[in-house]
């Protein structure tokens, strides 16, 4: 079920305010999880099972470390949640990798798995490690009640694209959350804001890519207007995703961390990645890189560390080499950026253009279907295709999306932000504010009835 379907819109969502606001406060969680189990089994009902056991495995290894007062007892029931995680990752999202690269360079013959990826597994085993390990770190209390844990694994809003939510963060709001009028009403802001997002903007997008994808004539014009295209749309896909589930996450009392800082106006690589899913940056950050060492060892294991990172980072988006490589781009720009001086010395335009070139190359190869489609793309796009700079064709794409591509582009800075603000303080403000929210519904809903062009990228993670 996708936040922006009309079955969530108008079915789901509304019978789950409506309950959630009736109960009780110590019923509150209960009505989330309930929820939460029907949301994840209405696409995947074999695996809500996974679900609960994870939730069941998780609850009871947490209790363990907890209670236990031999640091061997803690050791042995972290590293069985941290196995056990791993494993569950490796056999549903990597293992048919594996074997294909096994098959591939021994000659073996060993049948895939073929094995459905579960929604969100990457998110909610994530949610579901930070907490055992800072239990063990001793930064969080355990969670006695089951309910309440389950629900905040479990948690519909940000349960299939994020953000990355740490217990920590949120152990407070599951025990004591408080609910106004106010919560609602922003919290519905921000979700109707995503939703224009998603819909009117990053699904336009997608389809353009689609179109570059099908059409038989291409130039290197129609590279270059595939690749910002795709940056674009999944930009606005993740962070349309984000601003729902975070606006979700207000009406319901609690506050999530925010997952995007518009980061096509970065000025380097280092601070891209600070404000691009800011959840998964920092959670490798706090639970791998600095318990590697981080910065505080030798040249070479720094190295060493920052490869490891950014080569799990991109193995967590995708089980395939462009995925690793895509991590590994990163890794090498970031080693770039402490060691030559010269890039953060550059005029502010040069850097700012850098960082988008970076990206946007990253991006054709993250969004490649395999290598040799990312180096046909990219090549493409120097004008080692054999294809010309222009034709009929793209002038004619051009000219139908150029709106959606302008949009998108103002939309990625901070201008749309600022003048919003500037109106806030204005009488007509809240006026149009309203008007603007009734406007994204109506439009979101057309294109939805319509049967327009809706998936989800980060489905595929």
């Amino acid at each position: 079920m996708l936040f922006s379907g009309i079955p969530f819109l108008f079915y789901f969502l509304p019978v789950v305010l409506i309950a959630y606001f009736l109960v009780p406060q110590r019923f509150k969680n209960t009505v989330l999880l309930v929820f939460s189990l029907i949301f994840y089994a209405w696409g995947e009902p074999v695996y809500v099972f996974l679900m609960v056991a994870t939730i069941g495995l998780f609850y009871g290894c947490g209790i363990a470390i907890g209670k236990s007062t031999d640091i061997t007892k803690k050791k042995f029931w972290l590293t069985v949640s941290v196995v056990t995680s791993l494993a569950l990752l490796a056999v549903f999202k990597y293992a048919d990798f594996l074997l294909e690269n096994i098959n591939r360079f021994t000659g073996a013959e060993i049948p895939l798995l073929g094995l459905a990826l579960p929604i969100g597994i990457s998110f909610y085993t994530f949610q579901c490690l930070s907490y055992t390990i800072d239990v063990y770190r001793g930064d969080a209390q355990i969670q006695k009640n089951i309910v309440s844990f389950g629900a905040y694994v479990s948690l519909f809003p940000q349960l299939i694209a994020g953000p990355i939510v740490r217990y920590v963060d949120v152990a407070r709001q599951l025990e004591n959350r408080s609910h106004s009028w106010e919560n609602v009403t922003l919290g519905l802001r921000r979700f109707l804001v995503g939703l224009a997002k998603k819909v009117i903007v990053a699904n336009q997008l997608g389809e353009l890519t689609e179109l570059f994808r099908s059409a038989q004539e291409k130039s290197v014009l129609f590279y270059w207007i595939y690749a910002i295209a795709f940056a674009l749309h999944i930009y606005f896909d993740f962070s349309g995703y984000s601003d729902m589930a975070i606006g979700l996450g207000r009406v319901f009392g609690f506050r999530f961390v925010e997952n995007f800082n518009y980061p096509y106006i970065s000025k380097s690589v280092s601070e891209f990645w600070r404000r691009w899913h800011i959840s998964l940056g920092s959670w490798f950050r706090d639970y791998v890189y600095i318990p590697l060492g981080g910065n505080r060892v030798s040249k070479g294991r720094w190295v060493f560390n920052i490869l490891v990172v950014w080569m799990l980072t991109g193995l967590w988006h995708g089980a395939a080499w462009n995925f690793v490589l895509w991590g590994l781009l990163y890794a090498v720009f970031l080693l770039l950026e402490k060691w030559v001086p010269a890039l953060q010395k550059m005029p502010t335009v040069l850097r700012r253009t850098y960082v988008l070139l970076v990206v946007v190359l990253g991006f054709v190869l993250f969004n490649a279907a395999d290598l040799n489609q990312a180096v046909s793309d990219i090549g493409g796009m120097f004008g080692m295709s054999g294809v010309p700079l222009v034709t009929g064709t793209t002038l004619y794409y051009l000219k139908s999306y150029s709106i959606i591509l302008l949009a998108a582009l103002v939309g990625s800075t901070p201008i749309v932000r600022t003048a919003a603000q500037k109106l806030e303080n204005r009488p007509v403000g809240a006026v149009l504010e309203i008007v603007m929210m009734a406007a994204f519904l109506l439009v979101c809903t057309a294109y939805l009835v319509d049967g327009s062009f809706n998936p989800f990228l980060y489905f595929r993670f």
